[in-house]
Parts: structure tokens; C-alpha cells; sequence
């Protein structure tokens, strides 16, 4: 009987493994699936969110956390990378990030319920330009989240990934202004990595620059890491920005980005992301 089971049960299985293999190979068809697997995914708040401390070097403490979204299912798409690709070549980009941002300010708030010394923390949301620039968002929407959820517009940092360009500079930038006069932050993400540009810097003016993990990865061993990573401190300085360093996983990277001035570290050398909030800690403590 378990044999003749067994037989009934592995037809099963390779017919699901051979839809896969034909959805992978057509395109259309594969566009179309994924499709409905990102309205499924909206629909059921089927995204796991978790937190990843920003930790500050100088008074060596926890200064924020950066809510991290990624879906609970990914048999259509190979990794993360490849459904946030996926979801930025579709009209569904302002919908979706709505939906992240609203998942992450709420469940971010039950954690603080747990977790009232991270109360006063800053959070990081990931977001895409073009979002901010669409007139269809009204951003009092989200103020008036915030205010159900006693968090402070000050805490919140919009992230703006440098890999999304932006085309008219002059008009960003007074977009941003409107925002900052309601309290929240700008960071831009990914510096370093050879899509930014010196211009993004120059008309966003962000209070954080985050520096791309290529530029951190062994930047104790590499001095033309070394000598960007001084020109970008230096402008910061002369600019009142912020410097984070994303992806330290190394106690050496830490003691030499803390050396050199660097402001706040992110990375797995001082958290991992969490459901959880949880603060980070000093590698060189360890």
C-alpha cells in the first residue's frame, strides 16, 4: 500500500515542478502569474516584516531601525531581488509601497508596545521616488497614521534607493521640501555602489547618506575604499549629513569605519533584521 501511495503521490509532484519550469520559460505567461501573486500578496498582507538596528558609533547605542519587507512565498520569483525588480516594472508600484509603508509603521508600532525603550527610535522606510512625486499621494495620509500610532513624524526617515532615478532634480527637491516641513527625514541609499550620482547628493540634500555594502566589504584592507569613503565624509561634514555604513559583518570593518569618523553602522556585525526589535551591539565588544 505505501508503494502504491507513493506512485499516486509523485505524478503530483512532477506536474508541479513542470508548471514551474513552464511558467519560468514563458514570459508572458510568467508576467501574468506573478501578477496575481503580488495582488495576492496586498490582499493578504502575506509580507513578513522585520527590523535591523542602525547603531550609533560615537555614543555607541541604538539609533534606529530600518523596517525590512520581503513576501512569505517566492515560488514565482528566484529571491527578493527578483520580485522588488518585478514589482517596480508594473503599475502597482504606488499600491505597493503604500501597502509596505502602512504594514511597517503598524507593525512597527505593536513592537514598540513590547519594546518601550526603542520608543524614540528613528525608522528607516524604504521608498520609491516616483512615490513621492505622484500627485495621487496624499502624504497627510500617512500623518494621520502616524497620530493613531503616537509616532512621531521626526522618527520617520523616507529611505529613497539610488538605483530609482530621478530625472527632474529641481522638482525633487521641492518635493522633498514640503515633507521636511512635516518633520520627516531623507536618506538616500545605495552610495557607492556606481549609480549615484554627485548631483542626487548635491539637490536632495539628504540628513543621511547611506553608503552601499561594496564600498564597507573589506575596507580595511583597501585603500581606494578608503579614499572614497573619505571624500563622501568629508562632504558630508561640510553638508551636516550623516553617514551609515550598510553591510559591516566584520569586527575590523567596524574598528576601521569607526576610526575614520563614520557616524552610524547597519549590518550583520551589529544585528541581523528581526520580527523583533532588538538593539544592536558593538563588535568590538565581543
Amino acid at each position: 500500500m505505501k508503494s502504491l501511495a507513493k506512485a499516486q503521490i509523485t505524478p503530483s509532484i512532477d506536474f508541479r515542478k513542470y508548471v514551474q519550469r513552464f511558467l519560468l520559460k514563458n514570459k508572458t505567461v510568467l508576467h501574468f502569474a506573478r501578477s496575481i501573486a503580488l495582488k495576492n500578496i496586498i490582499a493578504q498582507e502575506a509580507m513578513n516584516t522585520c527590523f535591523q538596528p542602525i547603531y550609533d558609533v560615537k555614543n555607541k547605542s541604538t539609533f534606529g531601525f530600518e523596517a525590512l519587507n520581503r513576501p512569505i512565498a517566492l515560488k514565482l520569483f528566484q529571491n527578493a531581488d527578483v520580485f522588488y525588480d518585478f514589482v517596480g516594472h508594473t503599475n502597482k508600484v504606488f499600491l505597493f509601497e503604500c501597502f509596505c509603508r502602512n504594514i511597517s509603521l503598524v507593525r512597527y508600532h505593536k513592537k514598540l508596545l513590547d519594546f518601550a525603550e526603542a520608543k524614540s527610535s528613528a525608522l528607516f522606510l524604504n521608498i520609491h521616488p516616483n512615490v513621492l512625486l505622484d500627485k495621487n499621494y496624499h502624504s497627510g495620509e500617512t500623518l494621520a497614521l502616524l497620530k493613531t500610532l503616537n509616532i512621531s513624524p521626526e522618527q520617520v526617515v523616507f529611505e529613497l534607493t539610488e538605483r530609482s532615478a530621478v530625472s527632474d532634480f529641481e522638482e525633487f527637491a521641492r518635493v522633498l521640501s514640503h515633507y521636511r516641513s512635516q518633520g520627516y527625514r531623507i536618506a538616500v541609499d545605495d552610495v557607492g555602489s556606481g549609480y549615484n550620482s554627485l548631483k542626487t547628493l548635491i539637490y536632495l540634500k539628504p540628513e543621511f547618506i547611506k553608503l552601499d555594502r561594496s564600498l564597507i566589504q573589506d575596507i580595511d584592507q583597501h585603500s581606494a575604499q578608503q579614499q572614497l569613503l573619505t571624500v563622501i565624509l568629508n562632504y558630508a561634514i561640510e553638508s551636516g549629513t550623516k553617514v551609515i555604513a550598510e553591510g559591516v559583518e566584520t569586527k575590523a570593518e567596524y574598528e576601521f569605519l569607526q576610526s575614520a569618523g563614520v557616524h552610524y553602522a547597519q549590518g550583520y556585525a551589529i544585528g541581523r533584521p528581526n520580527e523583533n526589535l532588538i538593539f544592536g551591539k558593538n563588535p568590538c565588544d565581543e
